[in-house]
């Protein structure tokens, strides 16, 4: 943000840096789901306040846009200076000549003021906002077959998107043999021992969504797939059946496993077509919540149903604190029109520029979540976010009062524990990613599980605050048998984490090995798309977090949009890249993700086969590490990690947005065996 000079600030000025706040997650947010900001100051050539009027030192100010409230910063000089903490969507920097910097109320000679980036959106020309052009699409065909699909309610469609469609064929499952499909069935729990065997046959099955009936896909028929629960150590054996229509495979998210069986096609194993198998061998070396889901067409295969976790226990027995009970959470979203699912692209995926935004939120794969607990209860949730785009901002609240958020105790993300546990108000998931949460319910009566972000209304550049309910837990008026509020309390110190983290400590500050940078090209998009986002430009949120925009996104494919990984020492990009490190190597490595881009977004970066740290984030040092396989890289973000090589042969990397994945953004490394 510039700080520019009114009449009484003279030649002075400044800037002011939107700074990260230090988070468990990608990004720091309130349970409202405002943007954290911490903001610092560098100012020069303010003149002496006391040539001014009677004023002492000079004041800043935070305030939105409609001078409500306006809150103090503190005192400010020429010079570096910290600001703090701001949560407002849109806000403004005043900077004032005051008597003193305690005043409660802004009364001297304002002298700087600044806008923050988001108050630079303007809404949609007059034009495209006359009464002709917000009235609400027709669901009539617009070509090959396609029907507009559903809009975001509350924000209309401009005009001139009325005759897109995607430049290929839609495809959806056939209806007409709905009734002999088995249905589908809630989600089992596996438990397998060292050496065991699981058969995993993938495969249509009939489902009831919101009364509607609709064909999917699921794993042994159930959704989720079965739960596979496995100790830590343990080797098992997984017999992959498709009785889909589709070539498919099966990825072993987050496991560092033999390359062998790492499900890529192309890269690990050919496609298992329709009718034939193949046989998986997977150890689990880490504890942790892990999921497992197609690696081809993951845009309509895993967004009809085809996913489930595996929960991989500790050999340790206090390697979690004590809690009451545990629930693995699977959170999803999908996309259900007027004629049930929303068809994809026959010839690749549609929804290219932004993801496929669901409409129907699914917990487990239903539109609601349900436990009864005690008063006083403890639970431990294991969250996964498998959406094909869609990135959440979870907390448990009261349904009573003002809706505060219940303390939310981070233990774990991708694979195992943080060094410290840390209190949240609410978690943050990009597409992939896994978090480790501890919930205590202190008092009887009904808690929601919601989902709170905030979108944008591009065409009359506003916020739209979202609210979701997601599921309920219902409190009884009785004690629970076993109290475990005092451990809960208590915030852990993981030394297990933090020996294993010691050994990388000296690579931390050294310079950076590789890196990559995130960016779109497009060609050929239809005219009325480049004018909205060429409009839309100066600002884009950290975090897409909700489809506001869905016919211009739902036209977009791989022949428009080509989703970039670059190597900028080489120029090379996505399968291009050319990249090989030998086991034992520690690689940091620095991803820009591009601001400039036609379309800036978030990424959730995804490399398999091995495990990494998340170092740092646009200069703010990360104090608290978990070993990843995900992060979550907001627009505009500089991120380093640093990357521990143990594991042998050609391994993926990708972002883990369904439709950027199919649309290019992606490229494998060879990692070969030590001299």
């Amino acid at each position: 943000m510039d700080l520019l000079p009114t009449a009484s600030g003279g030649p002075a000025a400044g800037v002011v840096e939107l700074g990260r706040v230090p988070s468990a997650f990608g990004v720091a947010l309130t349970a409202d789901g405002n943007q954290l900001y911490n903001l610092t100051a560098w100012i020069r050539d303010l003149p002496d306040p006391r040539s001014l009027g009677p004023y002492q030192t000079y004041v800043a100010w935070v305030t939105t846009p409609v001078l409500d409230p306006v809150l103090n910063l503190g005192d400010v000089q020429n010079g570096e200076n910290a600001l703090g903490e701001v949560h407002f969507n849109k806000f403004m920097i005043l900077v004032t000549a005051e008597a003193s910097a305690e005043v409660e109320e802004r009364t001297g000679p304002l002298v700087l003021r600044g806008r923050s980036p988001s108050m630079l959106m303007q809404g949609h020309d007059l034009l495209a906002q006359a009464p002709s052009a917000l009235q609400p699409a027709q669901p009539t065909g617009v070509g090959r077959g396609w029907a507009i699909p559903p809009m975001y309610p509350g924000v209309a469609m401009l005009p001139g998107m009325r005759g897109l469609a995607p430049a290929t064929e839609p495809l959806a499952l056939a209806a007409d043999t709905i009734d002999l499909l088995p249905e589908a069935m809630p989600r089992q729990v596996v438990r397998l021992g060292n050496g065991g065997t699981l058969d995993l046959e993938a495969g249509l099955v009939r489902r009831n969504i919101r009364g509607r009936t609709l064909t999917m896909l699921a794993f042994n028929n159930q959704y989720p797939g079965p739960l596979i629960a496995v100790p830590e150590s343990a080797t098992v054996f997984v017999n992959v059946i498709n009785k889909t229509p589709y070539p498919t495979t099966v990825h072993w998210h987050g496991v560092r496993l033999d390359n062998r069986f790492d499900g890529v096609p192309g890269v690990t194993q050919d496609p298992i077509l329709p009718g034939e198998s193949f046989r998986y061998q997977i150890f689990f070396p880490d504890a942790g919540i892990y999921w497992y889901h197609p690696h081809h067409r993951e845009d309509l295969q895993q967004e009809l149903g085809l996913y489930g976790n595996m929960l991989v226990e500790s050999k340790r027995p206090d390697y979690f604190s004590p809690v009451n009970r545990e629930e693995v959470l699977m959170l999803d979203d999908l996309l259900l029109g007027s004629e049930g699912i929303v068809p994809f692209g026959d010839g690749g995926a549609n929804y290219s520029l932004m993801g496929r935004f669901g409409n129907v939120f699914l917990v487990n794969g239903e539109p609601t979540y349900e436990i009864a607990v005690r008063r006083g209860e403890v639970v431990r949730f294991f969250l996964t976010n498998v959406s094909n785009t869609r990135t959440f901002n979870v907390s448990f609240t009261s349904n009573s009062g003002d809706h505060p958020a219940l303390p939310m105790k981070v233990v774990g993300s991708d694979i195992g524990k943080f060094e410290r546990e840390r209190w949240t108000e609410s978690a943050v998931l990009a597409p992939a990613e896994r978090y480790i949460v501890e919930v205590r319910f202190p008092s009887s009566g009904t808690y929601e599980f919601v989902n709170r972000v905030q979108g944008i209304n591009h065409r009359t550049a506003t916020f739209l605050p979202e609210l979701t309910t997601l599921g309920s837990v219902q409190v009884a008026d009785v004690d629970t048998e076993h109290d475990h509020g005092a451990a809960f309390d208590v915030l852990r110190e993981n030394s297990d984490v933090i020996a294993d983290i010691d050994r990388y400590r000296a690579d931390f500050d050294r310079p950076v090995d590789r890196e990559l940078v995130m960016t779109l090209r497009v060609d050929s998009l239809p005219r009325v798309i480049e004018q909205v986002m060429l409009w839309d430009w100066v600002y884009f949120n950290p975090v897409e977090w909700t489809g506001t925009m869905p016919i211009m996104n739902w036209a977009t494919t791989g022949r428009e949009v080509r989703w970039v990984l670059r190597d900028p020492a080489t120029g090379r990009e996505n399968e291009d890249i050319d990249w090989t490190f030998r086991v034992g190597d520690v690689v940091k490595i620095r991803v820009y993700n591009d601001r400039d881009a036609f379309h800036a977004m978030q990424h959730p970066l995804h490399i398999h086969g091995q495990r990494f740290l998340v170092l740092e984030q646009n200069g703010v040092k990360n104090d608290n590490l978990v070993w990843k396989d995900t992060v979550l890289l907001p627009t505009g973000s500089t991120t380093d990690i640093l990357l521990e090589i143990t594991n042998p042969g050609r391994w993926m990397v990708h972002c883990h947005i369904a439709e950027h994945l199919e649309s290019g953004m992606r490229f494998a490394f060879d990692v070969e065996e030590s001299p």
